[in-house]
């Protein structure tokens, strides 16, 4: 699309918005950015926008936000935000930076969204095709912004992209080659007017505009996951539990590939060292893609192998005097957490607790009962954490996450687990998941 001389508003100046106003200042355009932030927190955001010459405010979203051909929208600004209704009584296009930034892209586009595994699957599916030898970047919610990369991802290369429900809720045309969905249970509601059939709506966006030169890769074993209406793309399924005729699965122990009712053996599921069926579904879904992209059984096996996970997902932080420190920052739902309990079988401590979605802990209730050793709530939830947990352990209300740490360092014997599986987002108390991970991560390297 040619943008020369469009005047563009951009909402959100963190890492999505400001790829985006970079992106439309080197295609001609004349961005603006708006962010509700107060000036004060955005510091390092405000240098950048004045090194590029691009105009921002703070503080508010103003009337000069409508001043424009059209806008582009960060998935940090809910769908329902005055800004964004006001935009719409207005009559004038919004976008998401998804959409935007596809725009721009000329290789291959690999959309992976779902209610959890987005970033180990992400970053699993680059480093896959990377060690096949096929150049693969990743980028949206994990590293760095679609916009900061679209524009140099060559024909014959593939981009990887971690995709919320929030980016996908403003697409047109955005037109993956290949699009996942990995699951789809109860998440971020608060932003869909409680509504889960808004949300799997929101989901099934990114196959909207998929033809039959496009494959749509999707969880076989997750009935929640919508049948999709387009019939002109390939449907390739992935199962843990049943074989396939058209996908990829688990059986006695191998993973298996299988086209048109032709099955094979591409490699033993011991040679994935992520562990969980979590990660198992993960890596079916990317050794689908992996098939697509044309890599060898040999590679795939080897990737599985060597890939040991992404930061702040059940991270390794370090083991002192017999505890371990566990960085799960990346668990911003209940699902996650359900996943994480099932990951130690030592006494757990853990950190819950921060902007709350909606949570309802009854699908972990028994899990913290059985696993559980302390709670300590932390964040705008920490009262509705402690209200639901208090009669199945001890629950303590903490100030942040340094106090957590220290508690746990007094409290926590040999053989424990302290946790950080927050269960909420970060936005309360932190600029991100990864700021919240980068926290803990230093209140526990600074124990001695």
């Amino acid at each position: 699309m040619n943008i020369n001389g469009k005047k563009i508003s951009i909402l959100g100046a963190v890492r999505s918005g400001l790829g985006a106003a970079k992106l439309a200042k080197a295609h001609g355009a004349i961005p603006f950015v708006s962010d509700y932030s107060p000036e004060e927190k955005m510091n390092e955001a405000k240098q950048i926008l004045i090194a590029e010459g691009i105009d921002f405010e703070f503080g508010e979203h103003s009337a000069r936000v409508f001043d424009c051909d059209f806008i582009i929208t960060s998935p940090g600004v809910p769908s329902n935000s005055h800004v964004l209704v006001k935009a719409e009584e207005k009559e004038i296009k919004v976008f998401s930076e998804l959409e935007f930034a596809s725009w721009f892209c000329s290789g291959k586009i690999i959309a992976i969204t779902g209610t959890n595994g987005k970033t180990t699957t992400t970053a699993l599916c680059a480093h896959t095709l990377n060690t096949a030898g096929i150049k693969c970047y990743e980028a949206g919610n994990i590293g760095l912004a679609f916009s900061e990369v679209a524009a140099i991802v060559r024909p014959n290369e593939y981009v990887a992209l971690e995709t919320s429900s929030f980016q996908l809720d403003f697409v047109y045309s955005f037109k993956p080659y290949i699009s996942i969905i990995l699951n789809i249970t109860p998440d971020h509601l608060d932003r869909y007017d409680d509504s889960f059939e808004k949300y799997t709506t929101s989901k099934q966006n990114i196959a909207l505009n998929q033809d039959k030169s496009d494959y749509y890769i999707y969880n076989s074993d997750d009935h929640k996951i919508p049948k999709l209406n387009n019939g002109f793309v390939n449907k390739i399924g992935f199962s843990i539990t049943n074989p396939l005729d058209d996908g990829a699965y688990s059986c006695n122990g191998d993973f298996y590939n299988s086209v048109k009712a032709v099955e094979e053996i591409v490699c033993e599921e011991s040679r994935l060292f992520l562990k969980g069926n979590h990660n198992k579904q993960n890596a079916l879904a990317v050794l689908a893609v992996a098939k697509i992209a044309g890599c060898t059984n040999e590679s795939i096996a080897d990737s599985f192998s060597s890939f040991k996970g992404v930061e702040h997902r059940l991270e390794f932080v370090r083991e002192l005097d017999g505890v371990e420190y566990i960085n799960d920052s990346k668990a911003t739902n209940v699902d996650s957490v359900w996943y994480a309990l099932q990951s130690f079988d030592n006494p757990i401590y853990l950190i819950l607790g921060g902007k709350d979605k909606g949570n309802n802990y009854t699908q972990i209730e028994n899990l913290v009962k059985q696993n559980v050793q302390k709670i300590y709530a932390i964040g705008s939830s920490s009262q509705k954490v402690k209200n639901f947990f208090e009669r199945v352990v001890e629950v303590e209300l903490k100030d942040d996450l340094n106090d957590c740490v220290l508690s746990a360092r007094a409290e926590a014997e040999e053989n424990s687990v302290l946790l950080l599986s927050p269960a909420c987002a970060s936005f309360d108390m932190f600029k991100s998941y990864e700021h919240r991970g980068k926290v803990f991560k230093e209140a526990v390297m600074s124990l001695n």
